[in-house]
């Protein structure tokens, strides 16, 4: 049977205590990040959004699609957000020997470095799987690992707009992090939750700002 945690429970975040899940503060302080880009047009959007409140977001993009889409990975930055690194390929870490995901996490790096000039030292690892030594192996190159504490479940096709907004809603707090994606195939469910996600969070005096 399938488990659908929405907000990361409390046990979980205590075993797996060397990943970052949340960054407790006590100023209303959120931060949003989105998976899977750049992706034309969607990314572009979702800086639009997020401009109208002055929200700062996180931005986890896969290697491949910096290389195809360097101009819209490169709006990222220019708007003021930070990047960090989502695999070269979008790698399931779970089906990876650890020499050959890491391999693939520093293409990653390599690309953002080449492209956007700066150096990554935030992961996240697409679908949230990591084997034991790939988490060591990271945390040894400098990586903080983000997972989050809030899931949108925004790429789920079978969730409704309102199912992902009720996420936030009915789950957020001071230092929530919370998962978007900015792709094709969550773009049908974010195109409606993102902008009723941001005036929920305006409206009852939450700020995001990136993560560091």
């Amino acid at each position: 049977m399938n488990i659908l945690w929405i907000k990361t429970p409390r046990w979980v975040k205590r075993i797996f205590s060397n990943l970052i899940w949340e960054v407790p503060n006590t100023e209303k302080v959120v931060y949003l990040t989105f998976d899977d880009g750049p992706t034309p047009e969607i990314t572009d959007w979702v800086l639009e959004e997020l401009a109208k409140y002055h929200f700062k977001a996180t931005f986890f993009l896969i290697g491949d699609n910096i290389r195809k889409y360097p101009e819209t990975a490169q709006n990222i930055l220019k708007e003021g957000h930070t990047i960090g690194n989502h695999t070269f390929n979008h790698w399931n870490g779970w089906q990876k020997n650890t020499d050959t995901y890491i391999a693939n996490t520093e293409l990653g790096t390599q690309q953002i470095k080449s492209t956007l000039g700066v150096s990554p030292v935030l992961f996240r690892p697409p679908y949230g799987k990591l084997k034991p030594g790939q988490v060591r192996a990271l945390r040894k190159k400098g990586f903080k690992i983000i997972m989050w504490d809030i899931i949108t479940y925004d790429w789920d096709t079978t969730k409704s707009p309102d199912f992902c907004l009720n996420t936030i809603t009915k789950n957020v707090e001071s230092g929530s992090i919370i998962v978007f994606h900015d792709s094709k195939k969550a773009f049908g469910n974010l195109k409606v939750v993102l902008p009723k996600a941001l005036q929920y969070l305006n409206e009852n005096g939450f700020r995001s700002e990136s993560l560091t």
